[in-house]
């Protein structure tokens, strides 16, 4: 089973196919992507890679976080699942909307 890469820290001109080079040294890259601003098209710098599998993940974990990359000290690490399969979602649970802002007397009079 794969194991998706969660790599943080980068700089700013680190472009996917550097991550792919790079990752390439633990093992085989399934993919690699680095996330970027919706409005400039800017790398938010970090992103994310694939590795076939778990050894090769956990490889890459101790290969590259902390490693410096661009000046940088990359951080590395399992990436979390984002979607919310069950167990409350994650955000509060409140389903969306105004959560926590002024509404309602709390308990005054």
């Amino acid at each position: 089973m794969s194991m998706k890469l969660y790599v943080g820290n980068l700089a700013f001109q680190t472009s996917a196919e550097d991550l792919q080079e790079l990752f390439a040294q633990a093992g085989t890259v399934e993919s690699a992507n680095v996330i970027e601003d919706r409005e400039t098209g800017r790398s938010r710098g970090f992103g994310f890679v694939e590795m076939a599998t778990k050894e090769e993940g956990e490889a890459a974990i101790s290969q590259f976080n902390g490693k410096e990359v661009g000046g940088r000290a990359l951080t590395v690490n399992e990436a979390k699942p984002r979607e919310s399969g069950g167990g409350g979602g994650g955000r509060g649970g409140f389903g969306g909307g105004g959560g926590g802002r002024g509404g309602g007397g709390g308990g005054r009079g």
